[in-house]
């Protein structure tokens, strides 16, 4: 299938610094493409892959599981190492949780951590059902655009396959085994009023990571996919400063011709 138009894939070669972005389970690049514009404009090199069974029709997700999305976004971390001194994570909801195992595995390849409403665990009862109820429901209702802003919208899917929810479940107690391995630098923005994933998943990274710099930062004024509401701008500026200060003179005077949509290069 066609990717849908916006969902693509993002690259920008910039300076020596780079950030690999990670978008969310069911949603797309698109959900964070003004912040990889907004990285771009400020001389960065930035990375933002689309992943497997994404942006296209929420059958191609079916047969994909933690593994293919996990293995797209290694690829993209090397490929993005090996033109870049420095190279940070970063994520939303399940790309939050994509970037803290890139960070525990490749260690001090990462050069710093930024994840947005991250994701660490399914709540409730029905995720305990995914084993069996996979088999006899193929899917159940979507949770994209969860967005304070009117006029705003996530192209995600409007239904979620189970085969791959199970598969995200497993990912995720993966991932809360490993985060004590993360050590860099955290960067960590939650919105109080995110109707897809709880605080309580922000707490938990938060109380696991080994990292001794940490900063967390509310969002007052967003939902879930706060790349793309009100709070917007903040997180992009956030990011920059936490970059620039990591690794001093990689961040620029924005460019002529480069913003948050990132007009300057795609997929």
């Amino acid at each position: 299938m066609p990717v849908l138009p916006g969902a693509e894939p993002f690259r920008h070669d910039g300076g020596e610094a780079g950030v690999l972005l990670c978008h969310g389970f069911t949603g797309s690049p698109q959900s964070l493409r003004p912040w990889a514009g907004h990285l771009a404009a400020r001389g960065l090199s930035v990375s933002l892959p689309l992943l497997p069974g994404h942006g296209t029709r929420w059958q191609d997700l079916q047969p994909t599981g933690w593994q293919d999305w996990y293995a797209e976004v290694d690829r993209a971390l090397h490929v993005l190492r090996e033109r870049c001194e420095r190279v940070f994570v970063a994520g939303l909801s399940m790309g939050g949780a994509l970037a803290l195992r890139l960070a525990a595995r490749h260690g001090d390849a990462v050069s710093g951590v930024i994840v947005v409403n991250p994701a660490n665990r399914m709540h409730g009862l029905a995720p305990h059902a995914l084993p069996v109820l996979r088999h006899l429901v193929r899917t159940t209702r979507g949770i994209a655009s969860d967005i304070a802003r009117p006029g705003a919208g996530e192209l995600g899917y409007d239904r979620v396959p189970l085969h791959a929810a199970h598969s995200l479940r497993a990912f995720f107690r993966l991932v809360d085994g490993e985060l004590p391995q993360v050590t860099q630098p955290l960067l960590l923005l939650r919105s109080p009023r995110d109707h897809v994933v709880p605080p309580a998943d922000s707490a938990r990274v938060l109380g696991r990571v080994s990292s001794t710099d940490v900063t967390e930062i509310l969002l007052e004024q967003s939902f879930h996919v706060a790349t793309l509401d009100h709070d917007a701008d903040r997180i992009f500026e956030e990011s920059v400063a936490f970059i620039g200060r990591l690794a001093p003179g990689s961040v620029g005077e924005t460019e002529p011709g480069l913003g948050k949509e990132g007009t300057a290069a795609g997929g």
